[in-house]
């Protein structure tokens, strides 16, 4: 997976239907999440889309699973789990995660209804990452 900072850079250089097809590829790069993670556990609630996020890893390097079934949204969800992944939990429980995707303006850039999901996301990773921290 690429990093954030790759991906801003890259994105800068886009306009309009290029960054839609950026984000998309995106979604196609993650990590295949088994069919069997797909469940009413991992589903992130306020999504226009169906998505799944699945944590897995540790305390010293969290690593995250994920999966939508609209691929603007699967890019979306790629994009705030490339801010995270496979960091140290208390890290990624501490960051603050809409600054680092602030320069996608996605608010701008998006429908809302593909964008109303993102602080659920966010919340259930940072959730996540605190409580593997504590632990």
């Amino acid at each position: 997976m690429r990093s954030l900072s790759d991906i801003e850079e890259e994105y800068e250089f886009l306009e309009g239907d290029e960054r839609y097809r950026l984000l998309i590829e995106l979604g196609r790069e993650l990590d295949e999440m088994p069919d069997a993670l797909k469940t009413d556990a991992t589903l992130v609630r306020g999504c226009s889309a169906s998505v799944w996020v699945y944590p897995t890893g540790d305390a010293g390097k969290l690593h995250f699973l994920a999966d939508s079934n609209a691929a603007i949204t699967k890019g979306i969800v790629a994009l705030v789990i490339s801010a995270v992944q496979d960091r140290p939990a208390s890290e990624v429980a501490d960051m603050d995660i809409h600054a680092a995707l602030a320069p996608f303006d996605l608010k701008n850039q998006l429908s809302s209804n593909r964008t109303q999901g993102v602080p659920n996301m966010i919340a259930l990773v940072q959730e996540h990452a605190a409580r593997i921290a504590a632990g």
